[in-house]
């Protein structure tokens, strides 16, 4: 009876698919029209064409974030670097690639995240049509918003630079993406693919030995995942890992009933509050207030 009542109220609701599909083409031809405009390397045709290939990603992804809750959109982005990026090829390939990674994973990930509201929105007798409606005015806000936010933190901070603390891992590794997809594994280090299919199954063999050894074992094992990722935004990440572990710990040997209800909550505020400083602290060194200590971390100095 309760999922009766669920599948009803969800289907009551719908959005019309003609509405859907116009509003779609509409944006497609919106973009074909700016996007050019601002990339001059990816053509209108090109526009055109990631509109006409992004909804079979944008359904692949929609359903395995339904399933997992896992967005993928930056991997689906991924396809269509390589896809445009070798497509234009050397004039103007690698500006080409990334715009059109940028449009595909807006796509993408806009289906995903509308999946991930819809069901929610099922499972607590939302109107699905009521939650689309929040989906625009969000999306609107958004535009504003989130150049305001860009542009504070480009002038409050040296964004992009490698010896800094913002330093933007993704566009390098993007960018060094786009220019593979222009000329080839040709570009790459001399034993570089070698390197890389070690390590590839080098994780996996760490991670089915996780599977396969017992949990009193398992756990001194690291993950291949969370090793991976201080290579690519900096130590400063593996030092808060490490403390929160540490804290953690702690909580488990003192109270492992509170920990285990609580760690996730207490860890997700913990995020959220670093990354709501990043604010204050952007307007601060805006206005030239340096913090009385800071913990940095970069390369030792070679003298000789």
């Amino acid at each position: 009876a309760k999922e009766k009542l669920l599948n009803e109220v969800f289907v009551k609701d719908n959005i019309p698919p003609w509405l859907a599909g116009s509003a779609y083409v509409g944006l497609a031809a919106i973009s074909a029209a700016i996007v050019p405009m601002m990339f001059p390397q990816l053509k209108w045709y090109l526009v055109l064409s990631a509109y006409v290939i992004a909804p079979l990603l944008a359904f692949c992804n929609s359903y395995g974030t339904g399933l997992t809750n896992w967005n993928l959109a930056s991997t689906y982005g991924k396809i269509g670097l390589f896809i445009f990026a070798s497509w234009v090829g050397h004039h103007g390939g690698v500006i080409a690639g990334l715009a059109a990674c940028g449009v595909m994973m807006s796509i993408v990930s806009t289906a995903g995240d509308l999946m991930q509201d819809f069901k929610t929105g099922y499972l607590t007798l939302s109107s699905p049509r009521s939650m689309f409606v929040s989906q625009l005015i969000g999306t609107a806000l958004g535009c504003v918003i989130a150049p305001l936010t860009f542009w504070l933190y480009w002038i409050a901070f040296d964004i992009g630079n490698p010896n800094g603390m913002f330093k933007a891992p993704y566009a390098s590794i993007y960018r060094e993406m786009s220019i593979m997809g222009v000329e080839g594994f040709s570009v790459l280090p001399q034993h570089c693919l070698a390197i890389c299919f070690v390590f590839f199954f080098a994780a996996i063999a760490i991670n089915f030995l996780r599977d396969v050894t017992p949990k009193s074992m398992s756990k001194f094992i690291p993950l291949p995942m969370a090793m991976a990722i201080p290579f690519y935004i900096g130590a400063y990440f593996a030092i808060d890992m490490f403390v929160g572990t540490i804290i953690l710990f702690v909580w488990e040997r003192a109270n492992h009933k509170e920990s285990e209800d609580f760690a996730g909550a207490v860890a997700s505020g913990l995020i959220c509050g670093d990354g709501i400083w990043s604010v204050p602290s952007a307007i601060l060194s805006i206005m030239r207030i340096d913090p009385p200590m800071c913990m940095y971390i970069k390369p030792s100095l070679t003298y000789g």
